[in-house]
């Protein structure tokens, strides 16, 4: 299987692509910088481009069976208008490449799983400290609902260095967090990676902590 993951470079994004060559998937990765990726793999294909050079965008998904987005911006009081404009540049060319699986890495707080968190945490974590990512979250979800694609949203809970264990929880019913429901970016990559070959989760919004 082809995949094109966007946001490689970052943390998440290298231990997805790390699991994804390591499982045999053909994996172009797109960033921004050159050399932010260092690995090299007869498997691993590189694209360096911005989100909104269509051109490349288009090179990076033409061909691929599936597309996975774990792009976040830099900021909790700027909206990440690039990332914004880029999935909708993305969403846009999968459609037209028909290429119909797209999985995108949210967040709990995003759409109906802001209600998951019970307060005062929701007021403290979503209501102030990631008002902005969130808005982002919710337009970009916005935006790939309304595609054609057959799309999953992923939302963990807050992310750390831990390593990858398996031992996870994850649903799309309605829920009331307890505690930190925290999870490993180890742990989400190999998560979004089996829903490659797993359709439980196809045109649903899924949480997800250790």
């Amino acid at each position: 299987m082809k995949i094109t993951i966007f946001g490689a470079s970052g943390k998440t994004g290298l231990l997805l692509t790390d699991q994804a060559l390591a499982a045999g998937y053909e994996v172009t990765a797109y960033v921004r910088t050159p050399g932010s990726i260092k690995q090299e793999h007869p498997k691993l294909k590189v694209i360096v481009g911005n989100l909104n050079d269509k051109l490349k965008l288009k090179e990076a998904i033409s061909g691929a069976d599936a597309c996975i987005s774990t792009l976040g911006g830099g900021s909790l009081t700027k909206h990440a208008v690039e990332i914004t404009a880029g999935i909708d540049n993305i969403v846009g060319i999968m459609e037209q490449e028909v290429v119909p699986r797209f999985i995108y890495l949210s967040s709990i707080g995003a759409g109906e799983s802001l209600y998951f968190m019970p307060q005062p945490v929701r007021f403290l974590i979503a209501n102030i400290m990631l008002r902005v990512p969130l808005a982002d979250h919710n337009n970009n979800e916005q935006r790939i609902r309304n595609s054609k694609l057959r799309w999953t949203f992923v939302r963990p809970g807050g992310l750390t260095n831990g390593p990858k264990t398996g031992d996870l929880k994850h649903g799309s019913e309605k829920i009331i967090l307890k505690g930190n429901a925290g999870i490993s970016r180890a742990n989400v990559a190999a998560f979004i990676l089996h829903q490659l070959s797993d359709n439980e989760y196809v045109n649903k919004s899924v949480w997800l902590y250790e």
